[in-house]
Formats: structure tokens, sequence, C-alpha cells
């Protein structure tokens, strides 16, 4: 076998995995490997900062289920992806990060710029390693893109030594790829669950992401309709059911009083189905700790004195709810509240005749909607924003509103969008930001830019970090450190090369977007922003129980 550089397998490996983008930022400790890469088929993309471009790894491998690739090189540059990782592994997207490392002999002591980033990385990746000989790179990159692949999928991390990368090896040729295997629920299990279905009165679901990074969608509408089980979606789980379906009660987890007006205070049996404890906790939908469970997922539940399940289906979510919807048919039920979802709807109707300006956020949302169509894409910044969009904005396919919402850190919103448009560039995109959030990363404009991905950067500008006004008002009656000021927007848009519109009205704004969608290259509007109507909308509806 021909002796080949090892930097020159590793990327032939990435090939292999089917990887067509690295998101990262070169070093000199990435030498070897970035010019592997630059005789590739793959298209290193540099970013302007390694968060950005874990964030865009973590969006494709939400989209595509194959995992997203980013790469910083060693100390600061591995630090900076730690954000966007983390994101990746609470959120269950497929990434795999790469770091730069020193020279092996330099690890047992104090050196330039050395940190264990393998050690960092532990608690926020499901497998990390460093890779220590370049014998074992086929393994290693399997490995990683298997683990990071597998349910719940996440982050991993390979360390790339320099000394490694450089050095020769006659290592054998990629590993071949395998699709992860899921178990399969045993049949008596199946049998359990159908009879607690079957003797139900008031059965409600809850959906979570499971569902739309499992593409399940399909298998749930179809396990409706057989049933008649009312469907209540988290934030995350948004466009599992169509919102004009009468048995979709919209979503919940904003406020105490979400479950209640759902149904869910009198329903004796609550099926989980791809539903995630990271996102909402499962007191606030079984705070007596009385209801029946059947959870439904890729895998066996996380223990939680309110998250006690009956019957637990582990498997394929799409397989299991096509066998359980077999064996349920034609059983009547009348589960679940549309109350929730009226009022909430009523909200969103009732704000298109709203000419309040600065505007508030349910007529923005309303343009919004209005502007795209079913399969574009919407995505969400960290922050008061978040919620309003996690409430109120319909989403009629999955993956069509991408909310951060494991981790939920600020500055997520450009980047995704990036990636959204790489992977659709068929379907529009719009970037919701905070003024808060948008400026944490809106260095990766250039980047929009110069690969011309062509998505509108919606930022709401109120010149405060609204959620934690919204928090702070309701708690102590007033706010502070909260205040800031604002670059103008559109100058700052226009020096990155983009067009950019300041909204001087409410029927601006929409027609200001729809010019924007149609256009081939990345644009921004700026929308004054009011949020003095709250969130929380009703009373009725209690405290709120999320954070942004």
């Amino acid at each position: 076998m021909a002796v080949r550089k090892a930097s020159d397998v590793f990327v032939e490996c990435l090939e292999a995995e089917g990887v067509t983008h690295v998101f990262g930022i070169p070093g000199e400790e990435t030498l070897d490997l970035n010019e592997s890469l630059a005789d590739s088929s793959i298209q290193f993309v540099p970013v302007r900062h390694e968060q950005g471009g874990a964030y865009m790894a973590d969006v494709c491998g939400r989209l595509t289920g194959r995992a997203g690739v980013c790469l910083g090189t060693l100390g600061p540059g591995a630090m900076n992806l730690v954000t966007a990782v983390a994101d990746a592994y609470l959120d269950r997207a497929p990434l795999v990060a790469l770091t730069g490392q020193s020279d092996l002999e330099r690890m047992h002591k104090e050196s330039h710029q050395y940190i264990d980033i393998v050690r960092v990385m532990r608690p926020i990746t499901k497998w990390n390693a460093r890779l220590a000989d370049p014998n074992i790179i086929p393994e290693v990159v399997r490995k990683a893109f298997k683990v990071a692949e597998s349910e719940k999928p996440g982050a991993t991390h390979i360390e790339l030594p320099e000394d490694v990368m450089e050095a020769e090896t006659d290592s054998a040729e990629p590993l071949p790829r395998r699709t992860p295997v899921q178990p399969e629920p045993a049949a008596r299990e199946l049998l359990k669950a159908a009879d607690l279905i079957r003797g139900a009165l008031n059965p409600v679901a809850l959906v979570g992401n499971g569902v739309v990074r499992g593409r399940a969608a399909p298998a749930l509408r179809e396990f409706v309709r057989a049933t008649g089980i009312p469907v209540a979606e988290t934030f995350m789980g948004k466009g599992a059911m169509d919102p004009d379906d009468p048995n979709s009660l919209g979503a919940v987890g904003l406020q105490a009083g979400d479950y209640k007006m759902a149904g869910f205070e009198v329903a004796d049996l609550v099926l989980a189905i791809g539903y995630d404890l990271v996102e909402h906790a499962p007191k606030h939908w079984n705070p007596a700790r009385d209801k029946t469970i059947v959870c439904i997922d890729t895998l066996p539940a996380e223990i939680d004195d309110h998250f006690v399940p009956e019957v637990e289906l582990v498997g394929d979510i799409y397989h299991v709810l096509s066998r359980l919807g077999e064996e349920c048919r034609h059983v009547p039920h009348s589960g679940g509240s549309d109350q929730l979802r009226e009022v909430v709807q009523s909200y969103f109707e009732a704000s298109k005749n709203d000419g309040h300006f600065p505007m508030q956020p349910p007529r923005a949302l309303w343009e919004i909607r209005r502007a795209l169509g079913r399969e574009d894409i919407l995505v969400s910044d960290v922050g008061l924003h978040k919620l309003w969009i996690g409430r109120m904005f319909p989403a009629y396919e999955p993956n069509t509103v991408l909310i951060a919402n494991g981790l939920a850190g600020m500055g997520f919103a450009v980047p995704a969008a990036i990636a959204a448009k790489l992977v659709h560039p068929d379907r529009n995109v719009v970037a919701v930001n905070g003024d808060g959030g948008f400026l944490m990363n809106c260095q990766e404009l250039e980047t929009a830019v110069r690969l011309r991905t062509p998505f509108v950067s919606v930022v709401w500008e109120n010149r405060q970090f609204g959620s934690i006004v919204w928090k702070q008002d309701k708690r102590f009656g007033r706010h502070f450190g909260t205040d800031f000021t604002n670059p103008d927007f559109v100058k700052l848009a226009e020096a990155f090369g983009m067009p950019a519109w300041r909204c001087e009205s409410v029927d601006d704004f929409g027609e200001r977007l729809r010019g924007a969608l149609a256009l081939d290259v990345p644009s921004l509007i700026v929308v004054p922003i009011d949020y003095s109507l709250d969130v929380a909308i009703s009373e009725e509806l209690g405290a709120e129980t999320v954070a942004t």
C-alpha cells in the first residue's frame, strides 16, 4: 500500500463519510489538513469566528441528518467552538468538531497555546478523542461520525496533533459507512401500549424534537388521523403537525397554564413522542405525577420523578407510530382542548390589522408568515423574539422553524441561515434576530456575501436585552443592566456589501421583506419593535416557565 501523508488519509475518510463542507478558520497547527482539504472534493469554508462555523455545521447536521463538520486550531480557536458544539450536543444535531493541536511531545508540560481540549470537550460531546497515531485514522473518523449520527445524535470531537497530521502512513482505506442500527420494541410492549391507548378516555400526545429529527411527521399525522389523539408540540417539535389540523393543540411550554388549556390537566394518558426533557421539564405537564405515560423514543427514557413511563417503545419513531396506529385505528377519543390554540390564533389573526409602530411582535410575525411558503425556513435567534416565534409562528412542515432550545445560545441565527441556504438553496430563508444576539455573530454576514447565500436578516431593534427586561419587570417591577446602544445596522450591512433597509412604518416591513426575498444576495431589514405587548398574552395562562 502506498505511503501517504496522514492528513491526506484523514480527508479521504471525510470524503467517504459524504462530507461536502468544512466550516472553520485555518491555523498554524492545521496547515497539512487545510492543504489536504484544498486538494479534495470538500469545500473548506473560511468563517469569521469559529463559533459561527460550528453553528453552520450544527444546522447542516440538523437539516440533513449527516454530521456537519467544523474546524478550529488549538487553544483559542478550539475554545471558540465550545458554545456551538454544546448547542449541537443539547439540541441533538450531528456534528464532528476538528481541532488542531501542538506536537505530542509538548503535551506533558506548559506550552504556548496548549490547553487540554479533549478534557474541555468531554462534557459537551458524545465522544471525543486525540488522534495520537496516524494508523488509526480510519477507525477514529468512522467512530466520530457513527457516534455523532446515532440516536440521540449530537457532537463528537477529534483533536489532531500537528506532528501526527504531517506524518506519513500506509494506513488502510476509509472504513465503509453503515446506517446506525435502531432497535425494535418487543411485540408485547407494543400491544400493552395499544391496550392503554384503547382504554384511555382523554389521551393527548406531546411531540418533540425526536419526531422532526427522525423524519417521522408523516407517520405522526397518519397516527393522528387513525386514532384522533390530539397533539401538542414543543418549540423544537414545531411543524410535526399541520397547525390547521383540528387535532393540533399548538406549541406548549411558554407558560404554566399552557398544558391545562391544551387539555393535559384532565388527560388520563400522555403519549410522549420524541419528547426531550432538555427542552421543557415534565413537572410542568405532570405536576401531580398521576399521568399514565407511554414513551415513544429512540432511546430509553431519562430518569425523572415526573416522567415514569408505563410503557417505553424504543426504536425508529416512524416505524413505531406506523405499527401502533394499525393497532389503534377507529378508537373514539375526546382528549385535548382547543383553548390554547384558539387564544394564540386569535392574537395572531387580529395582528394583521395592527397599525401600531414601532411594530409589535405578532404583526411582524404575521408579515413573515405571509411572505414565506410552507417549505420556506424561519431561523430564530435566542431572546424574547424566540418566545414569540415558539408561541405563535405557524410551522406547516418539519424543520421549517429552526429554534435553539436545548442550550439556547444567542448568536445562532445568522450562521444557521447560511447553512440552511447551503442545504436548501431553493427555499426562502428568513433569520429573525434581536439586536442583542445579532451583534454576537454579525461578522458572518461577510461569509454570507462571499458565499452568495441569499437570506434575509430581520433585526428586531429595541436597544435592550428584551427577555431579561421582561423577566426583571415581572419579578422586581423594574429592570437594570439591560440597556445598550446600537450601530446603524443599515450602514453596517452596507459595509458588508449587502442591501439593507430600515422600516419607517408597519406597511413598510411586508413590502421590504417580499422585495428582499426576491433578491439573489443576502440582505438585512431593521424593524423597530415594541415589546410592551406581553408575550404571556393572557393572565389565564399563568407565569412563564421557560428560559429564552
